[in-house]
């Protein structure tokens, strides 16, 4: 119970309140506290993502870290159509950038009705086409690992073998392997190469990828490769161009960073 007493003298007033009022209006403070704490925060977080740069790592309410998926959907944008850019025609820009180079192979899969099915449901007699719908999918096939061996026959002359003179052996030519004494291919030598260097996938990641598929290929024979392949087939055309760029007076640089929060670059010359 609640009772109040007036201090005529010093103009104050007096609230006693028994225990139970004292806790319960102790407890609402506190949860109006939290509240107006959260409400803080979701306005804090609210101006970083308008106003912030996107690259940077929120400190709080990271659920969406690890839900690309999640967090990148929206069931409200519909599902562009599949486009396919013509040659040497630029059509004008659309919103949308989904597109599909030209030069991709198109697999044709024709639907038919079964001969039973081609007489008409009225009538009975036979259906003709009259027309037909085209819809087309994105179909991605899965990097396929085979093994190549290298058959290099031997040849000689049974004509000077019976003559017991001089018998040429003569071998058909091949081309030498990217690598002396391994087993790497260039194709997969490039295939390391561009998933690390242009996918940015490290050797261990791809190390586990061939792992699934039962290729026991460790990151330290991947490393060799690519060092191995560098120093014989990459640095002489560094050399190369290195030499050209030296014996030219002005040369031109392109210094531009990706953004402005990235102070790293590449800077490509020009002759």
């Amino acid at each position: 119970m609640m009772n109040a007493t007036l201090n005529r003298e010093k103009g104050t007033e007096t609230i006693t309140i028994s225990r139970a009022e004292y806790e319960s209006l102790k407890a609402q403070n506190a949860e109006l506290s939290q509240q107006i704490k959260w409400l803080m925060e979701q306005m804090r977080l609210a101006r970083h993502k308008q106003f912030g740069a996107s690259s940077e790592k929120s400190e709080y309410n990271q659920n969406n870290l690890f839900n690309e998926a999640e967090a990148t959907a929206d069931a409200e944008v519909p599902e562009p159509e599949l486009t396919v850019v013509e040659k040497h025609y630029r059509k004008r820009a659309s919103a949308n950038k989904d597109r599909l180079p030209p030069d991709l192979p198109v697999e044709t899969i024709e639907h038919f009705l079964s001969e039973k099915e081609q007489s008409c449901p009225e009538c009975g007699e036979a259906l003709h086409i009259m027309g037909k719908q085209i819809r087309r999918e994105l179909k991605l096939i899965p990097a396929k690992a085979v093994i190549v061996e290298h058959i290099k026959y031997v040849y000689s002359c049974r004509e000077c073998e019976k003559k017991a003179c001089h018998v040429p052996i003569i071998k058909a030519p091949v081309e030498e392997p990217v690598i002396k004494g391994s087993f790497a291919s260039p194709e997969a030598v490039a295939h390391i190469m561009t998933q690390k260097f242009v996918s940015g996938v490290p050797l261990y990641r791809q190390e586990q990828e061939f792992n699934r598929n039962g290729i026991l290929l460790s990151r330290q024979t991947m490393s060799n490769w690519l060092i191995k392949c560098a120093e014989d087939w990459l640095e002489p055309i560094y050399g190369k161009l290195h030499e050209q760029l030296c014996a030219r007076e002005v040369l031109h640089a392109d210094e531009l960073c990706e953004a402005s929060h990235n102070s790293s670059y590449v800077e490509p010359y020009i002759m």
